[in-house]
């Protein structure tokens, strides 16, 4: 992409970074990337209520969709916002160095505070906007659709965005992350399986408060956490083979007063696995643990699921069109060897569509998404426009 065009995405990602908003409430944020399409380019520019899409369409011609994703994480920015320009140039050489809780200097930093784009969210919707501008220079012929996502950190904002597809009869669709670890401005890709399937779950155990001095006058359900807790261990050995994962997240069990026994407890986990029949499956098996135990003890038993996310698969045609475009842009293109344990809501597009996801290098040192230290690598961002790009150039030719 041209230099002018970089300078305006680049301006725009510092913006977006600036105010972070979390999931489902992207409001600003929103606003500010529909105002940019609207004054830059001719995209018609629909509002959907928590997201927006914006399009070319061409009457009669198969479509294309590209997403990229607007919500931030509660994490605190730990940067220094209170530097000249002078000290701000030297920023992204400091990147690589930084000794652990180091305050960065970032002329930009977030302004909302516990909230900041640590996974790049930024730097995902600046590129798409830039591929909305190129877009003013290519001879679009058929059918394309860039859609501006929310809540992709609890899985929410795919599902709604998703039914997009079948609505306007788009037949593929691509997203990118930036991902810590690879080569700077490298193309990653995966046939099949790229992250896996994820979902939070809370189970609470209700029994009757005493006094610590009268347990037995109560029920408390310490114990039965505790043996819940013991038994999912050897529940998942049982499922080593199907790559299940399973994280104690939270135990929550009364208060700190040495003279009541509680009558209330709570453990959440996060359940992880390649597939989701796997997961569900796994997921089935604790809570029928739970129950019985809760049977057992006299307590009530209480399920919830959050931040459900099905698998992500990248189509084989897809991943194709991915890797002839990095080879035709002239850039390195490396193949991961297995799935990211990570999840991605954009699984709820291939479930519907052909498509794919692919992964641009920040730096084999750079530091990680979702930490303090981190900040989406700008020096990817002309890169990952031009990957857009180039796979409209191959859908439409």
């Amino acid at each position: 992409m041209n230099t002018e065009n970089l300078q305006k995405i680049i301006a725009l990602r510092h913006e977006l970074h600036e105010y972070p908003e979390l999931s489902m409430n992207e409001t600003q944020t929103k606003r500010r990337l529909m105002s940019f399409l609207e004054a830059n380019t001719k995209l018609a520019v629909i509002d959907c209520g928590k997201w927006f899409y914006a399009s070319h369409y061409v009457e009669g011609t198969k479509a294309i969709a590209f997403r990229a994703d607007m919500d931030a994480l509660p994490i605190d920015e730990g940067i220094n916002i209170q530097i000249d320009d002078t000290e701000a140039k030297d920023f992204r050489a400091d990147m690589n160095t930084l000794p652990v809780n180091k305050k960065i200097n970032l002329p930009y930093a977030s302004r909302n505070p516990g909230v900041s784009h640590k996974c790049g969210h930024d730097g995902h919707c600046a590129a798409l906007c830039g591929l909305g501008l190129e877009l003013e220079d290519i001879d679009v012929k058929r059918s394309v659709y860039l859609i501006f996502q929310h809540a992709e950190e609890t899985g929410q904002g795919a599902r709604e965005c998703a039914n997009l597809l079948r609505e306007r009869s788009i037949s593929e669709i691509y997203t990118f992350h930036n991902w810590s670890g690879w080569p700077e401005k490298s193309i990653v890709v995966r046939e099949g399986l790229c992250q896996c399937a994820s979902a939070g779950l809370t189970i609470k155990f209700t029994g009757k408060t005493s006094h610590a001095s009268e347990p037995e006058k109560g029920i408390n359900p310490a114990y039965s956490i505790a043996k819940l807790i013991s038994e999912i261990e050897a529940v998942s050995q049982k499922y080593s083979d199907r790559k299940i994962l399973c994280t104690i997240i939270n135990i929550k069990l009364g208060e700190k007063n040495f003279g009541i026994s509680p009558g209330e407890g709570e453990l959440s986990l996060t359940l992880r696995a390649e597939r989701e029949d796997d997961m569900r499956t796994f997921r089935n098996a604790v809570v029928k643990l739970a129950e019985n135990l809760a049977r057992e003890n006299s307590l009530l038993v209480e399920v919830s699921s959050c931040d459900y996310f099905p698998e992500t698969l990248s189509d084989k045609s897809c991943v194709g069109r991915v890797r002839t475009a990095a080879k035709t842009l002239g850039l390195k293109v490396i193949d991961m060897p297995e799935a990211i344990r990570a999840s991605e809501d954009f699984g709820f597009y291939t479930k519907l569509v052909h498509g794919a996801i692919f992964y641009v290098g920040n730096g084999e040192s750079y530091p990680a998404i979702h930490t303090r230290d981190y900040d989406f690598n700008d020096e990817i961002l002309a890169s990952s426009v031009d990957m857009f790009a180039e796979i409209y150039r191959q859908f439409a030719s």
